[in-house]
């Protein structure tokens, strides 16, 4: 079933019967056993799944995802939010995702690079045809694309790869330089705010969210809590986002740094001009969400909303960037990166991070115009804006 609520959307747009089932069904699904035998009488074995989800606009993109409870319903809903976020991007990818059942944090780098490798034989005729464009997700890293593109010697068959083996710079930075311009654009555009005199709280301290304190930070933005898995920390006069930044980097995560530590929870109930749940699904629930003193919710994380929660922020007229926007910068600086690498351009650092700025943009004039002329969420009007543009292009594939 669909996460999309066909039915809400109709009620702005039309949606042909056949395109509603065209984007409520993933197009193919493949599964299979990875089985590695890493050591003598030691045999790894891990349940892999790929979901295309749709690829009417272009090739199935999404990224790795590594994790040991991860699960087929998981990777459908991944990558039919990759469907929508590419759409509203207006960036001709289609949406996918894979999903690895194990532990990275329990595998060597050895272990993990041979993991890969043996993805990447069960899966060479999709990599190798570009049917396929995989990036890293949470559990997987530059590295491990650079173990596929060392497998394929195809520059453009994965994204996410170190700018020094034909990766684009800011790449790593760019889905949080997604989150923190949809923040900037809250304050100036629906807050009316400017910087110097907003605050922040963003749940999430791996690569989304770090980079997108940090992004804050740097435009002015106090930033007056972060958390991560371990806790988090809070300074209602702004935190050394740099210095918590190194700090995370340096030891994995924010257990042990200075300042007074908060729990996830408590971050979650900070009050904030903006909250930026950065961290995995399903954070704000119908539990909490009466508790959020946030003025506005940026999604950094794919996901962290769900529908009954939303149901009680649009009661309590709290304005939502949905993660199909807000997350977006990922995949548009893959799009860049995919670009560079079919054409053998070099890019520069400050024209991926313009690249996602102007998408990103984009995409949020056309859900405020669509909120204010539709009376709907934002939410819904991104919705109705990809659904638009999906509707669009399966015309254009004569597939309605």
């Amino acid at each position: 079933m669909s996460s999309v609520d066909f039915d809400l959307i109709k009620r702005y747009t039309e949606i042909p019967s056949a395109a509603e089932q065209l984007l409520s069904k993933p197009e193919r699904e493949i599964y299979f056993n990875l089985n590695l035998k890493i050591a003598p009488n030691r045999l790894l074995q891990a349940d892999s799944y790929v979901v295309f989800f749709n690829t009417a606009r272009g090739p199935a993109k999404g990224g790795i995802r590594m994790a040991p409870d991860v699960t087929f319903d998981e990777t459908r809903h991944l990558a039919e939010l990759m469907v929508w976020k590419t759409a509203l991007a207006r960036i001709p990818f289609g949406g996918g995702k894979s999903a690895i059942a194990l532990d990275p944090g329990k595998l060597s780098r050895f272990e993990k690079t041979a993991v890969i490798k043996e993805y990447v034989h069960m899966m060479s005729l999709e990599l190798r045809s570009g049917t396929y464009v995989p990036a890293p997700d949470m559990g997987t890293d530059q590295t491990d694309m650079a173990v596929i593109f060392g497998e394929l010697h195809i520059p453009e068959c994965v994204t996410g790869k170190p700018p020094r083996v034909g990766g684009l710079p800011g790449r790593r930075e760019a889905t949080g330089r997604g989150v923190s311009q949809s923040a900037l654009l809250v304050l100036r555009d629906v807050l009316h705010k400017n910087a110097p005199d907003a605050t922040a709280a963003v749940q999430g301290f791996g690569n989304v969210g770090s980079h997108t304190a940090l992004f804050l930070y740097e435009a002015g933005v106090n930033v007056v809590a972060v958390s991560d898995i371990t806790g988090g920390r809070r300074d209602p006069d702004g935190l050394d986002i740099p210095a918590l930044f190194d700090y995370a980097h340096r030891n994995g995560s924010l257990d042990g740094a200075p300042g007074k530590h908060i729990s996830n929870a408590e971050l979650l109930a900070s009050q904030v001009d903006i909250l930026c749940p950065c961290a995995r699904e399903n954070q704000i629930t119908a539990d909490n969400a009466r508790e959020l003193r946030a003025t506005a919710i940026v999604e950094g994380a794919n996901g962290p909303t769900t529908p009954g929660a939303d149901i009680i922020l649009n009661e309590r007229k709290i304005p939502t960037v949905p993660d199909i926007l807000a997350n977006g910068g990922g995949v548009i600086a893959s799009y860049v990166e995919w670009r560079q690498a079919k054409s053998g351009s070099i890019t520069e650092k400050s024209e991926t991070f313009a690249t996602v700025e102007n998408r990103i943009g984009i995409a949020f004039e056309e859900m405020l115009k669509i909120a204010q002329e539709r009376n709907c969420s934002f939410r819904t009007a991104c919705q109705i804006s990809a659904a638009e543009e999906l509707v669009s292009s399966l015309r254009d594939r004569d597939w309605i």
